[in-house]
């Protein structure tokens, strides 16, 4: 009988699109049997069912898709929905509810390599006589939905930078 309720269940969903009629002759069931099934009151498990997909659906958007059926489970009953791990667990996988893995730690930087390293041109000398002499730049990598994304920055290392009412101190960190 499970069988033929997800038939019949698939069919209610599918009659939008397909006639009644040629989707139970393709699934090999009566179509005033499906009819009969429709128009069935709904079952106390099946109404408890719906209500607690309703619940599992709110916790798992509040939660940012991050709770699997186990905390899942815990929070309904938090709410006092005592329901079993099992049954969470499969309404979960009916509806396509599935929590995702923590991220994983991806190491972006190898400083024990044998290539050359650019030599230290500045020597710890942070007095710069004039502007153009001495840039700086760093990278860093952004992780998006779309991939890894970098970002690079230089500068101008003299600190002293022209605003629109001219010349700024050195320890101003106002640029224009």
């Amino acid at each position: 009988e499970g069988e033929r309720v997800d038939i019949y269940r698939f069919i209610r969903t599918e009659k939008a699109n397909f006639s009644v009629r040629a989707m139970c002759r393709v699934f090999g069931v009566s179509s005033s049997a499906y009819y009969e099934w429709e128009h069935e009151p709904q079952s106390n498990h099946d109404r408890r069912d719906e209500e607690l997909r309703q619940a599992i659906g709110d916790i798992f958007v509040d939660k940012r898709s991050r709770y699997g059926s186990p905390r899942i489970t815990k929070e309904l009953a938090k709410q006092d929905l005592g329901v079993s791990s099992k049954r969470v667990s499969r309404l979960m996988r009916e509806d396509g509810l599935r929590a995702k893995g923590k991220r994983k730690f991806k190491q972006t930087t190898d400083s024990n390599h044998s290539l050359p390293v650019a030599p230290n041109l500045i020597n710890q000398q942070f007095e710069v006589s004039a502007k153009n002499k001495v840039w700086v730049s760093d990278i860093t990598y952004i992780q998006t939905l779309e991939g890894w994304s970098y970002l690079a920055t230089i500068l101008d290392f003299d600190r002293r930078t022209r605003c629109r009412d001219g010349p700024i101190d050195g320890n101003s960190l106002d640029y224009w």
